[in-house]
């Protein structure tokens, strides 16, 4: 027999569409109060019962709706953000499709009231399980009220799947730090069960404050300022020094437009910008906005607008990691984060106060920098300097001769504190503990400094810097290799076959599900090209790049770095201490290891003395 297609109901309808707008209590939070910004509200006020199951009532001091709208305000697909096709392409509002109030009020006890400044009096519209009341008079200040009551009241089945009140309230208050973080110009009160329980108060749209008041003090004295502009693109928020890591992805906000939003292009390329700085199964910590062109994204694709698509996401990918990667290669040990990226050149020290006044050089190189690798031994009397020779060897020219190594980059000069200028951030070495750490004195107290972990990566970045100069050279292979993938795989590399080559690889199209591979990178020439290939042919086709050879590249340059560095028990003379504090002080990302532990620590002269009950 043939099924009888007919129209459903309207309530029913909107319960389906609640079902994808309507998760939870902080679903219901979002939509309201997202509602209220948009109508340009500066002061919000969220009232909550048992996790905002029993009542959920948002009062803002925004425009308002005029009576006769109120009906039109809950039905159905009605907006006043977009009018046309051209406006859903370029929204620039937080809501816009007109479902949240008819999905809500659907599946609750729902009333609206609301109030224009020009009106003389406000009205108010009750419904009751998606039936209409009347448009009724009611005293109201200017501004709206959205109340609802027993969330899922008639929805037994979705009820049931709520969890404890602590949890569902826990959910809405995180929301509520997200949108604290996006919108500090917003003040936001809170109050749970007849209590007061929190407020955001309103402050500069990129002030420090409100960083502090929503993640905590420790983030925001360990967060680096980031602003970057290009390719019509604009990057600016905080992110969180290395050291300041987590074990979960807590503390990672990402706002699109102003708009909080998760997005695994922009995850994947924080996440590859951390890489060698972050130690292993540690996540970073972020608040990032993205600005963009809004034609230029689809926010359009989730129902609960957690999600966008990005026109170009190579290019947004490729942008964030630069952004980011430079951000982080300005961190320096010594520096505190307000120094980093504030684009402020270093002081060299006055001749007088370095123990280098006669011509002995710093950390190898001439002039107490990088220098040439070649040109003079290290004072720590360490081989660090066969390193770029061993891996030179590799790259020998198409006449067998060896290639030389481009000399490091030139000295930027020391920084120094603002305490005192005549002493630099990490100070001078007063002693050696244990044959592991050194012990420095600055203008603010102690610094206690890893040197096997600092050594390592000063050698580190030398060898990446030397490497770069070169470049990644392939190695051609006597019998090529025959590799059998799928059809997708064989698909992008016969489209990415310029980037292959670039990392390296040189292969070909050898039928539906099958590569040649020619020709492999001759430092990873031992690694296993097969999966190495495989793992870059999957970057590819999901991200458009791919960081896999430089990682492996990384990794290795991280041995040999390990391998040259200097080792525990090695006991070092005070000038040889000195070397290694100004190398760390002028090498990029030197607050961390290779692995990502932390190099150095400081100690305040406060600190010390309350450690000792001391007061002055």
């Amino acid at each position: 027999m043939s099924a009888t297609i007919r129209p459903l109901p309207e309530i029913l309808i909107n319960q389906i569409a609640a079902g994808e707008v309507v998760e939870r209590p902080a679903s219901v939070v979002k939509e309201l109060v997202e509602n209220a910004i948009d109508a340009g509200a500066t002061r919000v006020d969220i009232e909550l019962e048992e996790g905002g199951v029993r009542l959920i009532r948002i009062r803002d001091n925004g425009s308002g709706i005029a009576a006769e709208q109120l009906p039109l305000a809950v039905s159905r697909h009605a907006t006043s953000k977009i009018a046309s096709l051209d406006d859903l392409e370029a929204v620039a509002t937080l809501g816009f499709r007109g479902e949240a109030l008819p999905s809500i009020a659907s599946v609750s006890r729902f009333t609206l009231a609301s109030r224009r400044a020009q009106d003389e009096h406000g009205s108010a519209l009750q419904i009751e399980g998606g039936k209409l009341g009347e448009v009724l008079p009611r005293a109201h200040a200017p501004g709206t009220t959205v109340e609802v009551r027993e969330l899922f009241y008639n929805v037994p089945a979705r009820r049931k799947f709520l969890r404890a009140e602590r949890t569902e309230l826990g959910h809405i208050e995180e929301w509520l730090r997200s949108l604290a973080l996006a919108r500090p110009d917003v003040e936001l009160r809170v109050s749970h069960n007849g209590k007061a329980s929190r407020r955001y108060k309103p402050g500069d749209l990129y002030s420090d404050a409100r960083l502090g008041e929503t993640l905590g003090e420790d983030f925001a004295n360990q967060a680096v300022r980031v602003d970057h502009s290009g390719a019509g693109l604009r990057l600016h928020g905080w992110i969180a020094q290395p050291h300041y890591s987590r074990a979960s992805t807590d503390q990672q906000y990402l706002y699109v437009n102003g708009r909080s939003v998760r997005d695994r292009s922009v995850a994947h390329a924080v996440k590859m910008a951390y890489g060698d700085v972050l130690f292993h199964g540690r996540q970073p910590a972020y608040v990032l906005f993205l600005e963009l062109d809004p034609t230029r994204v689809d926010v359009n694709v989730h129902p609960a607008k957690h999600e966008v698509r990005f026109r170009d996401s190579r290019l947004v990918h490729d942008f964030v990691y630069r952004t980011l990667k430079d951000a982080l290669a300005d961190t320096r040990a010594g520096m505190a984060a307000h120094e980093i990226g504030a684009g402020v050149e270093a002081q060299a020290l006055p001749q007088a106060a370095t123990p280098w006044s006669s011509g002995q050089p710093v950390g190898g190189g001439g002039g107490g920098g990088y220098g040439n690798w070649g040109a003079q031994q290290s004072p720590l009397g360490l081989q660090v300097a066969d390193a770029p020779a061993a891996y030179a060897a590799l790259y020998a020219g198409p006449a067998g001769s060896q290639q030389s190594l481009p000399p490091m980059p030139s000295e930027r000069g020391l920084p120094v504190t603002s305490a005192d200028a005549g002493v630099p951030p990490l100070g001078y070495a007063v002693a050696q503990l244990h044959g592991i750490y050194i012990l420095a004195e600055n203008a603010e107290g102690l610094i206690v400094v890893d040197m096997h972990a600092a050594h390592e990566r000063i050698g580190y970045e030398r060898l990446k810097h030397a490497h770069d100069g070169i470049g990644l050279h392939a190695q051609p292979l006597l019998v090529p290799i025959t590799l059998a993938v799928g059809e997708r795989e064989a698909d992008t590399a016969e489209r990415e076959a310029e980037t292959l080559i670039a990392l390296g690889f040189d292969v070909t199209r050898a039928g539906p599900g099958a590569l040649h591979v020619r020709s492999i990178p001759a430092l990873l020439a031992n690694a296993e090209p097969e999966g190495l290939l495989r793992d870059v042919l999957g970057d590819l086709r999901e991200h458009g790049q791919s960081r896999r050879v430089a990682t492996a590249r990384d990794e290795l340059l991280s041995t040999m770095a390990c391998h040259g560095a200097v080792r525990a028990n090695r006991r070092l003379t005070v000038p040889e201490m000195n070397a290694l504090l100004r190398d760390m002080e002028i090498t990029e990302r030197s607050g961390q290891c290779n692995h990502g532990r932390p190099t150095w620590a400081r100690f305040s002269l406060a600190e010390i003395d309350r450690w000792f009950l001391r007061g002055r």
